[in-house]
């Protein structure tokens, strides 16, 4: 009993001397305001030879330290090393409290506390990938267990690559627990995976933390992601099917202390919320949209085996563009889409931009390990530099796998990007477009996809990015072909290419006139038994804040058949929907033959969400020609032959006295046909959901239908 009553004395005298120093002024360890180190040691070359006076040479701006020095190893760049180490010093106070940033490479960019010889915390800074801040923020550290032992500090920078650096300051002992919000570093929580998804809270617009999923100290994946403190904005989802039976290490790189951001990652057998995928309120039916996150490009455009493949770039954690991967969603019939687990992630060379698949039929890669071809896609790695890479797959692209001696094209200039792989058959070669800067473009071959030569180099005024080179019959002629080369924002020119030389024959033109098409990509080993050239635009939204309040972001546009006609001006491509969509059809209303004139509307009583029109209409002597599409005007101007929607405008010349216009309303979008395929206008608004009908009127003189079809579409999605 005497023992246990002395022990009980000593604990309330232990507590109470801390209580004492509790109320003990802070003591600085160091401020870094000198003209040198003083009595720290330097080793290396990172650091120089005295604090940094602020930004180095060459460096992002450097903000959040205090007073007019800091410790930067950037002396030098990135590929500079080094060591800083403290004179020894007592811990005289509870907490030890710092301002930090640069790279976020545990043990290599950091600064430990090392107590009896050994490291006994370790803080890096926040940044691993591109887009990162210089800013110092505030970290601390419970030293309370070593208080009256001998310590040092070691400043370190052993990186040499991206983020290779560190930067510290104002190191302060305190009994008193930081009032300012603090950021706690590399904080890991460990989860037996038994389900297929990891959800992680998302807060739109929140601070951007860095995730690192690791399985037995692999690193498998890692992303941004505005990782909600509190009460979500939506889930986002991680693909952990392949971790299952497994423990992973998920790593914040910074939180705020209290933040339930990682203690909220659930996993799941569905996808958090996935009742109301597809049916909320703005999410395109028929437009494809990524269940979740952003998306933008379409790549690998292949079909193989009954199936349509639709790669994309997408964000699988973030409603805005970030983490490069390729999405992945197959169809029988390019309209009702399967979302597939995302196909490429970012690596050691970089995020997974734009690129092209094929099936390799002949096995010129040497990728093919059972009876069927291998699918074999060629991407951007946007790392630093922008190299392009290979991938192929042996089950029909659910799995893929990067070759192992990537990359297969090194970098030439700029960010050379967004490669177009097609089969050149008179020479059994590959051949491959190459966007590299401005308006400059080069072509490639190949015999085996890994050895690329350059044929030429060549330049399409007005456009850049994305390019597409392909062969095509002229007026339906598989013995008469063209070449065309077109670029993201549909700039296109038709000419001859010998499999050396591409010459153009025809001066540049614009395959669209909408405000929402970019960075289309034409379908690889489409069947000769269907013969169709089939391209799929991404539908670039004009108002970025369409989709806000969403889960996802952007959207496919409808996918479109081009064909190459004879005009007096030379080939010219025209445009049509794919003929699958009339598989959406649901009710039809056929309106009669009848004059068309200001104050009736031969569509009065027709309402719905989603539509499909074929109409052909007598100008007769109206000026001005209007279809009201739930609420967005369609405009044709008689004396100018245009046609206007919004702030777009496209020729529109009458045949025989009369236009013709096909046209798909969907919640977001307005898809615009007409001519016979010489009007391509896709436009995206969101369409008020109170405004429901149709209105068909003509101003200055009467118009008359000639036909006139109204469908209403069911969803793609049911």
């Amino acid at each position: 009993m005497k023992t246990k009553h002395l022990a009980a004395i000593s604990s309330v005298l232990a507590f109470s001397i801390l209580g004492v120093r509790a109320q003990l002024p802070n003591l600085v360890v160091e401020r870094f305001e000198g003209s040198n180190y003083g009595a720290w040691k330097v080793e290396g070359s990172a650091f120089g030879k005295a604090p940094a006076r602020g930004t180095l040479p060459n460096q992002m701006t450097v903000d959040g330290f205090d007073g007019n020095g800091l410790v930067d190893s950037f002396n030098g760049g990135d590929a500079a090393t080094g060591k800083l180490t403290s004179p020894p010093f007592k811990v005289e106070r509870k907490y030890l409290q710092f301002l930090i940033g640069g790279g976020g490479w545990e043990g290599k960019t950091c600064m430990n506390l090392v107590v009896d010889g050994k490291i006994v915390r370790s803080t890096t800074g926040p940044n691993t990938q591109p887009g990162g801040s210089e800013h110092l923020q505030p970290a601390q550290w419970d030293v309370a267990e070593f208080l009256g032992k001998e310590a040092v500090l070691q400043i370190v920078d052993d990186a040499t690559g991206g983020w290779g650096h560190i930067n510290v300051d104002q190191i302060v002992q305190s009994d008193q627990r930081n009032s300012a919000p603090v950021t706690r570093f590399n904080v890991k929580h460990e989860i037996f995976v038994e389900k297929p998804y990891l959800n992680f809270p998302v807060k739109n617009g929140a601070a951007k933390r860095r995730i690192t999923v690791s399985v037995n100290d692999n690193e498998v994946r890692d992303f941004d992601i505005e990782l909600a403190d509190g009460q979500p904005d939506w889930w986002a989802f991680l693909d952990a099917a392949p971790f299952h039976g497994q423990i992973v290490t998920v790593k914040v790189d910074q939180l705020p202390e209290g933040s339930t951001g990682l203690s909220s990652v659930d996993q799941t057998d569905e996808i958090k919320g996935s009742a109301d995928v597809y049916h909320e309120s703005l999410r395109p039916q028929f437009h494809f949209t990524s269940r979740r996150g952003w998306l933008n490009d379409p790549n690998g455009l292949v079909y193989f085996k009954g199936e349509y493949h639709l790669f994309y770039q997408h964000n699988p954690y973030g409603w805005n563009w970030g983490n490069m991967s390729w999405g992945h969603a197959v169809s029988q019939d390019l309209v009702h889409w399967k979302e597939l687990p995302v196909a490429l992630y970012p690596d050691q060379h970089g995020t997974m931009f734009s690129g092209s698949a094929v099936v390799d039929w002949k096995n010129t890669a040497g990728f093919q390990t059972g009876k069927d071809p291998a699918l074999v896609a060629m991407f951007t790695a946007a790392g630093r530099p922008f190299t392009q890479d290979l991938a192929f797959s042996n089950d029909r692209g659910r799995t893929w796998t990067k070759y192992e001696q990537n990359p297969v094209l090194g970098h030439i200039v700029a960010e050379n990007r967004d490669p177009k792989v097609v089969w050149f058959a008179p020479e059994s070669k590959w051949v491959m477009s190459l966007y590299l800067d401005h308006n400059d473009y080069a072509i490639f071959d190949s015999k085996d996809l890994k050895a690329w030569r350059k044929l030429q180099d060549f330049k399409l005024e007005g456009d850049a990015e994305c390019p597409n080179f392909f062969s095509i019959p002229l007026d339906g002629d598989t013995k008469n072909v063209r070449w065309v080369f077109f670029g993201a924002n549909g700039v296109y020119v038709v000419g001859e290419f010998d499999g050396h030389q591409f010459t153009p024959e025809t001066r540049p033109r614009r395959l669209q006139d909408g405000n929402c098409w970019y960075a289309s990509q034409v379908y690889s080993d489409i069947p000769a038994s269907d013969g169709r050239c089939i391209l799929v635009p991404w539908g670039r939204l004009p108002d970025g804040e369409i989709f806000r309040g969403m889960t996802f972001n952007q959207m496919m546009g409808l996918p479109v058949e081009l064909t190459l006609q004879s005009s007096a001006a030379g080939p010219v491509l025209h445009v049509e929907p794919v003929r699958e969509l009339a598989s959406l059809r649901a009710a039809e209303h056929d309106i009669k033959p009848q004059p068309v004139i200001a104050k009736t509307n031969p569509l009065a009583g027709i309402q719905g969400d989603l539509f499909e029109i074929k109409a052909e209409i007598a100008i007769s002597s109206a000026q001005e020609i209007t279809l009201d599409l739930r609420g967005v005007p369609l405009t044709y101007d008689v004396a100018a032959q245009k046609l206007s929607c919004l702030n777009c405008q496209a020729r529109l010349a009458p045949n025989n006295g009369k236009i013709s216009l096909h046209v798909f309303v969907d919640r977001a979008s307005l898809d615009v046909y007409g001519g016979d395929g010489t009007l391509y206008l896709p436009m995206a608004k969101a369409l008020s959901p109170e405004n429901r009908g149709l209105k068909l009127t003509s101003q200055g003189g009467d118009a008359r239908i000639v036909s006139l079809k109204v469908y209403d579409l069911n969803s793609s999605w049911q």
